[in-house]
């Protein structure tokens, strides 16, 4: 079972959904989840079991911050599970936590690091809430909170976010920072301290995402799928799909990915 939840109307800027992924496994059988290269971040609760990465040390908790990142990683548990999450904008980190975006990129801190004592009640109330609604509430005051300590105004890296979102990646990076009033030297620097990343990589994760959205609709056609996320030819998608995923495509599309449940 995957459901989303929109946030409430003061937290837009910040927060793209609430979301729930719980899915049953016979006792004692591994699941595998992988998690693809994303240009936006997500606040991460496992409130019925939990995962471990399978390479590395982060992440291992009931709670973490899952910041932007380029690369695909792998997650393993063993048994049914419960998520709950907060999928965010990445140039909300710096409105929410007080540390640049660029600084937390490729990162999975858990709470505690970045939220001191405060990280921990939380965990502690998301994972002991009864119903999903009651987390949305929990966290969603948690947000509230953080945002009027450090109340920001919209900024031109948010504005270009939103752009990039909302073309799906298929935008021209020149023509971007002209729209609002920055050379694109500036416009470059400003955006990878505000998102993360540099647009270029930006853009290119977002079109990566447009083309996840076809699992379980893709005919076949590689070449049409291109170029409908923005590719100037198949190369370049195969290229990307594989950096972003560790998969080709066709065996992504065509084949049973791992942790590919809530997309079902």
């Amino acid at each position: 079972m995957f459901a989303t939840f929109p946030p409430p109307p003061h937290l837009s800027r910040y927060v793209r959904m609430f979301w729930v992924f719980e899915h049953e496994v016979p006792q004692g059988e591994a699941y595998v989840y992988r998690s693809m290269a994303d240009g936006c971040a997500e606040l991460i609760f496992h409130y019925r079991n939990r995962f471990s990465p399978l390479m590395g040390t982060e992440g291992a908790g009931f709670s973490h911050l899952h910041a932007q990142t380029c690369r695909h990683s792998r997650f393993l548990t063993h048994g049914s599970f419960g998520i709950f999450g907060a999928y965010l904008y990445p140039t909300a980190l710096p409105a929410l936590f007080g540390h640049s975006s660029a600084s937390l990129a490729n990162y999975m801190p858990d709470l505690q690091s970045i939220m001191g004592r405060d990280g921990i009640d939380l965990e502690e109330r998301i994972i002991n809430a009864r119903y999903h609604h009651q987390r949305v509430e929990i966290l969603s005051a948690c947000l509230t909170e953080l945002v009027k300590r450090r109340k920001q105004e919209n900024t031109a890296v948010q504005i270009a976010v939103q752009k990039i979102l909302s073309a799906n990646g298929m935008v021209n990076i020149q023509d971007l920072a002209a729209s609002i009033s920055l050379s694109t030297r500036q416009f470059e620097r400003n955006f990878k301290a505000g998102a993360g990343f540099t647009p270029k990589l930006f853009t290119r994760i977002i079109r990566f995402h447009r083309a996840l959205e076809a699992y379980g609709q893709f005919d076949g056609n590689l070449t049409g799928l291109a170029y409908e996320c923005g590719y100037y030819d198949q190369s370049h998608f195969i290229h990307d799909f594989r950096e972003f995923s560790g998969y080709m495509p066709g065996e992504y599309f065509l084949g049973r990915p791992e942790g590919i449940e809530y997309r079902e």
